[in-house]
């Protein structure tokens, strides 16, 4: 694992093979040429199949597909291969693409987990140097001055509203979640208004509904909060606070670990301005909860 000048963590060979080929392409033979087009023209093979069967793919022999990944400065063909399959966790690939990717790799444990950590680290870094600051601090602002904080999410950003759901119950009575456990999503919007927040997770592939929230809650006035991975999000438009997290995954779904390092960061700058109202309810909670037993105790 390697640290750049930024701070950011990097894959191996986080180079994209087009790069690598076009770099070494006057150099090679006529034989290594058709092999380096046919990676480039088709690395979900290339990452995905046997060299065998590239190879048979694409009538050029094993050994000369060696030949080409030293030729191009890989140790060995497999790390070309991991190259290419580096190369492959693309946002744009649907959720049935990539599970094949991973069905693929399942033996590859190290691998699998080096890619994924490297993945929510590089997130969350990326995250940190990127975040807006003084559009954090004006979004806190507005959810601790607000008269009702609505929170939504669908899919899988629901279970994540969920969680901040849990914590906020801790400090305020007046934060709520939409369209929780059957309830009317339309009771949640009716009586919101401008001394209102509503605050939206919604991820690639958007839910209908959170964008559909995210314009109602606009027009009642309400200050729309939106936390989403990439500015082609349609629910952006309509958010006063929008904050763009990224959810690189070398998985089938998005990664969430930066988002909710965001959505924790917002609780914890939350209850430090609410000051001694907030630490006096999460006293009184768990107070309640130790004389109820909810916790396991010797």
């Amino acid at each position: 694992m390697k640290i750049s000048s930024q701070g950011r963590l990097s894959l191996p060979n986080e180079t994209r093979i087009e790069d690598t080929v076009s770099k070494h392409y006057p150099e090679l033979s006529q034989t290594l040429r058709v092999a380096a087009d046919f990676v480039v023209a088709n690395q979900m093979d290339v990452a995905t199949r046997s060299l065998r069967s590239v190879s048979g793919s694409s009538g050029v022999s094993p050994a000369a597909f060696s030949r080409l990944a030293r030729a191009l400065g890989f140790e060995t063909y497999e790390n070309l291969r991991e190259t290419c399959r580096n190369g492959l966790w693309d946002r744009g690939a649907s959720f049935a693409e990539r599970a094949e990717r991973l069905r693929n790799c399942a033996d590859e444990t190290d691998a699998i987990l080096h890619r994924h950590t490297t993945a929510c680290l590089n997130n969350i870094s990326e995250m940190t140097d990127a975040i807006a600051t003084a559009r954090l601090r004006a979004a806190v602002d507005a959810l601790q001055a607000a008269n009702s904080v609505l929170l939504f999410g669908a899919f899988s950003s629901f279970g994540i509203i969920e969680y901040m759901g849990y914590l906020a119950q801790f400090f305020a009575s007046n934060w709520s979640i939409g369209g929780r456990m059957g309830t009317s999503l339309g009771s949640s919007l009716a009586d919101l208004g401008s001394t209102d927040v509503v605050l939206i997770v919604t991820k690639t592939p958007y839910a209908r509904r959170a964008v559909a929230v995210a314009e109602r809650a606009k027009t009642t006035g309400a200050q729309v909060i939106v936390v989403t991975d990439s500015h082609i999000c349609p629910a952006i438009k309509f958010a006063n606070f929008p904050f763009i997290v990224p959810s690189d995954s070398p998985q089938f779904f998005s990664s969430y670990a930066a988002t909710i390092a965001l959505l924790e960061t917002i609780i914890a700058m939350v209850v430090a301005q609410t000051g001694d109202k907030a630490t006096n309810r999460i006293a009184e909670i768990e107070g309640h909860n130790n004389r109820l037993g909810e916790f396991w105790t010797e």
